[in-house]
């Protein structure tokens, strides 16, 4: 029986399109490197979702790109053709069953895209972009931006016929839409570059051709969504201020929610903003009540999830804790929370029904997740 403390924890929302959420808490988007070969949805993939699917009120997928120009990552699934419907269809349905919505991660990778993972290893992004001096992405013409942005609706389409609930467009961490919004790399002197709001362009192509496609396509209780990052290091990246441009541009496409990225819920601004006060606090004062804020960082425990909704954000989303605790929501539910692990074990993968690729992952990239330390005997 759940504590009366975490109750609000398992309040039912409701999107402005009806759509009803079980409880506040979503399993946030994570690439888990695992699909096959052929951009197929892989069983072990299917068997991690459905493992974490159960207790929580919405699914994000890893992302999925919508060109073939725009993989990011080895063992990332495709749905850059109709082909790769049934594999959508296959993902979208075992994440259903288990009692959650669906949404589907759409994406390009930009610059961010490996040479040996796109086609004759063209790499593109806003504008030409060096790394020590070399060349590693050209810019974009205006027939490949514009096949981009189809490219965009058509990967929704799919979706809708695949059975999902949502999409939602990945505007963050460095890929092809955040790339168009940031001065760091978008140099561009026409219209899709120059001033904050001119950045702004191609993000709002990208939402408005969405937002066409549910029209054309969907039922209108089809969830769409847009994540983007609130800040860069970057001397002539955006800051806090710009995000703000953005965000009021797009609580007023009337999107469902908005998806904040960071790595630690309660992070305060470098650049721009009150520099005295969170990001997700700011970004919610600026919101209001135009959309839903989902909010996302660091939250392994009940109390830091209690905490972070009596912040006053409605959404909160789980990354590295529902892979380490697959069963994070269903604990807090049965009164047991204080069982709620936090560490990975070096002999839990097949326990955690986590693919090989990303097991691997998770031990070699130091840092990235909290592992158990094992004691010399």
């Amino acid at each position: 029986m759940v504590k009366e403390k975490y109750q609000s924890l398992f309040e039912a929302l409701q999107f402005q399109n009806g759509v009803e959420l079980k409880n506040r808490i979503v399993m946030a988007p994570l690439t888990n490197y695992s699909s096959n070969e052929d951009g197929t949805v892989s069983d072990d993939e299917v068997n991690y979702y459905i493992r974490r699917s159960k207790g929580v009120g919405m699914v994000i997928t890893a992302c999925t790109y919508v060109t073939d120009s725009g993989k990011g990552f080895p063992g990332e699934f495709s749905a850059t053709s109709d082909n790769m419907i049934p594999s959508l269809r296959r993902l979208a349905t075992a994440i259903k069953e288990q009692g959650a919505k669906a949404v589907l991660q759409i994406f390009h990778a930009g610059r961010k895209s490996p040479a040996s993972l796109v086609p004759n290893g063209d790499v593109v992004s806003a504008s030409d972009y060096l790394e020590n001096g070399e060349q590693v992405a050209r810019a974009l013409t205006e027939e490949e931006i514009q096949n981009i942005i189809r490219g965009y609706g058509e990967t929704t389409r799919r979706a809708i016929e695949a059975g999902f609930d949502g999409v939602e467009i990945h505007g963050a961490n460095y890929y092809l839409i955040h790339q168009f919004f940031s001065g760091h790399t978008n140099k561009r002197q026409d219209k899709w570059g120059g001033t904050v709001q001119q950045r702004m362009t191609f993000p709002l192509a990208v939402v408005d051709e969405v937002k066409r496609i549910v029209t054309t396509h969907a039922t209108n209780d089809f969830i769409v969504g847009y994540r983007f990052s609130p800040e860069e290091e970057f001397e002539d990246g955006f800051t806090m201020d710009d995000t703000f441009h953005l965000v009021d541009a797009l609580a007023d496409r009337e999107l469902d929610y908005l998806h904040v990225s960071l790595q630690d819920f309660w992070s305060k601004p470098r650049r721009g903003g009150d520099s005295t006060r969170t990001r997700m606090e700011q970004i919610q004062e600026r919101v209001n009540d135009k959309t839903i804020l989902i909010g996302v960082g660091s939250i392994l425990t009940a109390d830091d999830a209690l905490k972070a909704k009596q912040s006053g954000i409605p959404l909160l989303a789980l990354g590295r804790s529902i892979i380490i605790e697959p069963d994070w929501v269903q604990k807090i539910e049965g009164g047991k929370e204080e069982t709620i692990l936090v560490t990975v074990r070096r002999d839990a993968q097949q326990e955690l029904e986590i693919p090989t690729p990303l097991w691997n992952r998770i031990w070699n990239v130091a840092g990235w997740f909290p592992v158990e330390v094992e004691e010399n005997v």
